[in-house]
């Protein structure tokens, strides 16, 4: 599963590295510790151009009758999307690039208890997108929450001997077609979350302070 991440890049080094707009209300501060339940920076294509939005991660179905489901709910398997009802239909028209500059996977120690968390990023330590999907959930008092999920996939050989999962990072040239409303195809759009290449990536081990989701600094990965 993908449960941490980091965001430190700018809005405007973000909007540059993605060629977005920044809407004028959007800011975001460094983050070492994303987690659960937090609002994060996407990328949504309403049909006319890709923009930049907050979106609460854990998603929330439309159909959910109540929010208790968005905190079970934060990664989706590449593997069976197009077999739950949950996730099929927004596969087809609910696609969302996650942005990112690194993630949290955990370690376990041989020969004991501990875990160690290793910080996993790009070598050249871009920002990057995670495949994504959406939804809008209308609360009790009637207010449109949109929230989403992390596509997971099959680890590459860096995240392998730590975790038997990762995120699907899209390479820069899949984002638009997985942004693309008009494109439909599952097994196509399947084929996009495969395992980020090995060679262009680096992990290694940081604070155990980012256990603490209330933690948020940059020493977290000194």
């Amino acid at each position: 599963m993908c449960g941490r991440f980091t965001l430190f890049h700018s809005i405007d080094n973000i909007a540059q590295a993605f060629n977005v707009e920044v809407p004028k209300s959007m800011q975001q501060a460094p983050r070492y510790n994303v987690a659960p339940t937090q609002d994060i920076v996407t990328i949504l294509n309403d049909g006319t151009t890709p923009q930049l939005e907050l979106l609460r991660w854990g998603l929330i179905p439309s159909w959910a009758k109540d929010e208790s489901m968005g905190s079970k709910m934060i990664n989706a398997r590449a593997e069976t999307l197009a077999e739950k009802p949950s996730f099929k239909r927004l596969l087809h028209s609910r696609r969302c690039l996650i942005v990112a500059d690194g993630f949290y996977e955990w370690m376990q120690e041989p020969g004991s208890k501990l875990k160690t968390p290793m910080y996993i990023t790009l070598k050249d330590h871009a920002p990057f997108a995670f495949a994504g999907l959406w939804d809008s959930w209308k609360n009790p008092a009637g207010e449109q929450i949109r929230t989403c999920t992390i596509i997971t996939t099959s680890p590459n050989d860096v995240v392998s001997p730590i975790h038997n999962r990762m995120p699907a990072i899209l390479l820069p040239e899949a984002r638009a077609e997985w942004l693309d409303p008009k494109q439909k195809d599952e097994r196509f759009l399947q084929e996009l979350l495969k395992a980020y290449p090995a060679q262009e990536m680096e992990a290694r081990p940081v604070s155990r302070r980012v256990n603490d989701t209330r933690y948020d600094n940059a020493d977290l990965i000194a």
